[in-house]
């Protein structure tokens, strides 16, 4: 088995299940198993299909066996979203608060929006006129949503008014990106990572959700303003570079075992907390002291390490609650299930041809097995601007 096709097996044991059930029209009832919040199901939907996306947009793929398996899955996104959004179907799912599921909506939502951002030929131009119009009416009702103003919920309401912006919303407010943007600017605390908000919390948020999200905006939306000054011009270069060095303190992270630290909050995402990672990977923002074959060692070990934990899966399919294994103490009050579904976050190489240098080079020790085997190392730098 190659590397790639062990991800790609892993990536279709996680996900199947819930695309499975949403395109079937009965993710609903299946999530309410786990929780009575209705918004469990579109939570799972949209995290799933984020995680999926740039493998889903990914046309240049040479084996048979993954190219049907592709077919398939955007055949069961499709239908996802078409079922999620359908005014008249019984088991549609929440994008507001109408069934009294509080602000999660948004969050949910957004991922939903970040999926489209990955893959706009195969998750926007697919869909139907009616779906279209279904799904810009879905998100304009998030909108109504309470909206942060300080802390990283600003990214979710931008990421929303992306998507509008993508499905052809004349009306979506760009400026929300833009807010976004200055607000997270001014959140920068150094050596490329942002606080959440205008307090720090030393956790993994700024992979979970901060630079994954805000790297995507700042490359479809480098300006905004309409008369941009010179920080609105010099503002997408600062992410890229930051984005660049949180890359590497990534990487340093990855135990010579496959293990990382667990600290802070919403570990039950698993390897989702590398999915930062990954994207540098997949856009090739990578440190030059990183090759692709070093990453995709680390980020391979991570998910045989996690995987091979017991009662990772429950009898049903789906993910249970935990790090390694099923440890539902370890989740916060607003884990549920769907939650869970964040670590695909980790298969976004999956978006590289394997002709790439990702899956091409040779396998090589990350940082911490060079380190701890004695091999030459270069010493570790903070980044300054």
């Amino acid at each position: 088995m190659t590397t790639r096709t062990f991800w790609l097996a892993q990536m279709e044991k996680i996900a199947r299940p819930v695309l499975e059930a949403a395109a079937s029209n009965r993710l609903r009832k299946e999530m309410a198993r786990y929780s009575k919040n209705p918004n469990t199901a579109l939570t799972a939907l949209g995290r799933t299909l984020a995680g999926l996306a740039p493998w889903l947009e990914l046309e240049a793929v040479f084996d048979a066996k993954e190219r049907q398996l592709q077919k398939e899955f955007r055949q069961l996104a499709l239908a996802s979203i078409a079922h999620a959004v359908d005014p008249t179907n019984p088991e549609k799912l929440d994008f507001s608060d109408a069934n009294g599921t509080g602000e999660q909506p948004l969050v949910a939502a957004a991922f939903l929006a970040h999926a489209l951002i990955r893959a706009p030929k195969q998750l926007i131009k697919q869909l139907s006129e009616v779906t279209r119009q279904q799904l810009l009416h879905e998100f304009r009702c998030s909108r109504d949503l309470l909206q942060h103003d300080d802390d990283s919920w600003v990214l979710f309401a931008a990421m929303v008014e992306a998507a509008l912006h993508q499905l052809g919303d004349p009306n979506c407010d760009l400026l929300r990106i833009n807010h976004a943007f200055s607000l997270l600017d001014q959140w920068y605390v150094g050596d490329g990572i942002y606080g959440d908000g205008t307090s720090f919390a030393n956790d993994y948020y700024n992979s979970f959700v901060i630079q994954p999200m805000l790297v995507d905006l700042v490359k479809r939306y480098p300006v905004i303003a309409t008369n941009p000054q010179p920080q609105d011009l010099s503002f997408p270069t600062k992410v890229m570079a930051r984005g660049t060095r949180f890359a590497q303190l990534q990487e340093l992270l990855i135990n010579t075992d496959g293990t990382y630290p667990v600290y802070g909050r919403l570990m039950c995402y698993r390897f989702g907390c590398f999915q930062h990672l990954a994207q540098a990977a997949l856009q090739g923002f990578l440190p030059e002291t990183l090759s692709g074959g070093q990453v995709r060692s680390a980020l391979t070990a991570v998910m045989k390490k996690v995987l091979s934990a017991p009662d990772t899966f429950d009898k049903h399919g789906f993910l249970t609650v935990g790090v390694y294994g099923s440890q539902p103490t370890m989740g916060e009050p607003e884990i549920n299930l769907g939650s869970c579904y964040l670590c695909l976050g980790v298969m976004l190489p999956l978006g590289l041809s394997e002709i790439t240098s990702f899956w091409a080079d040779p396998a090589t020790d990350w940082t911490a097995k060079k380190i701890w085997s004695g091999q030459p190392v270069q010493r570790d730098q903070a980044y300054q601007e």
